[in-house]
């Protein structure tokens, strides 16, 4: 079923980047009300909020999955005929599938823009919107070279060099502990985002936060590059996001006994680290960003 599979390749970090695992995610619902063959509307609901909190627990750091699924289920229990609430199920996935896709392009024409002829970029992790601003940038005849981490214990860095030399762009692969000679020649930053709070602090891959601390030694302008749905509106009301921690099996199988092994997937990178957050809503200051998606997507905060 290929419900069952999303949702092993979400939580096997098969499928990477925040928004890919909010429209996969997305899939998987509509896969459930497509093949549901109930005509009772309370067991499809039921059926359906089940797929949701299975979904939702793939992944503690996804806001962006989460508000996806919840714009999809908005309003959803007025709605009593079970034709018109498969229908609007179907409908909402569509907007909220053609609202990354658009979100995209407008992403990376902005932060495009950012790139100067001859500079040298520097990027963790990956970040499927840094990936399409890089690749926009090189659409434009631009020049310019990556310095790219590894990022262990996945190495998802690899991932982003494959992508970006298979697109022509020079990418300079680096350890994770050599990150200091890699932002000392770098002109600019752009990261990602799996979660951005209330106060503008931004979650982001572990190590996030120590390559930004070293930016702003070297006067290095660090952004933030995401779809504004990764706003996560919880932490308005105190809830702190969650930090995934990952199996101590992919640090190390056999460790010996008193070795304990931190497994911390993700960290919060303070919002004074930040230059600006880069979205489809423009480039803000962390707290002006927080703000603009207040008032662009109202439906988040209920």
């Amino acid at each position: 079923m290929q419900f069952k599979k999303i949702l092993k390749d979400i939580k096997d970090l098969k499928i990477q980047g925040a928004e890919n695992v909010a429209i996969e995610a997305l899939k998987a619902i509509n896969e459930i009300n497509k093949n549901s063959k109930t005509q009772n509307t309370k067991k499809l609901m039921g059926d359906l909020e089940n797929a949701r909190k299975l979904l939702i627990e793939t992944r503690p750091t996804e806001p962006c999955m989460r508000n996806a699924l919840f714009y999809v289920f908005h309003n959803l229990d007025k709605i009593n005929n079970i034709h018109e609430s498969k229908e609007y199920i179907s409908k909402k996935i569509f907007e909220s599938i053609n609202h990354f896709e658009l979100s995209k392009k407008i992403i990376a024409e902005i932060g495009s823009n950012k790139i100067r002829d001859g500079s040298v970029v520097f990027t963790h992790c990956h970040s499927s919107t840094v990936i399409e601003i890089l690749k926009e940038a090189k659409r434009k005849g631009k020049i310019f070279n990556v310095h790219c981490m590894e990022t262990r214990p996945l190495l998802q860095g690899r991932k982003t060099a494959k992508e970006l030399a298979a697109f022509g762009i020079p990418v300079t692969y680096y350890i994770d502990s050599a990150a200091r000679l890699a932002l000392k020649k770098a002109d600019i930053a752009f990261i990602g985002a799996d979660s951005i709070s209330s106060t503008g602090d931004v979650i982001n891959k572990i190590g996030s936060e120590l390559f930004t601390e070293i930016a702003n030694k070297y006067e290095i302008s660090v952004y933030s590059c995401t779809d504004s749905w990764k706003f996560n509106p919880r932490t308005i009301f105190g809830f702190d996001e969650i930090i995934e921690q990952r199996a101590h099996e992919e640090i190390w199988n056999n460790p010996p006994k008193n070795v304990k092994i931190e497994t911390s997937a993700f960290e919060k990178v303070h919002h004074s680290l930040i230059s600006g957050i880069i979205s489809e809503l423009g480039i803000f200051k962390p707290s002006v960003f927080v703000e603009e998606a207040k008032k662009a997507y109202p439906w988040m905060i209920i």
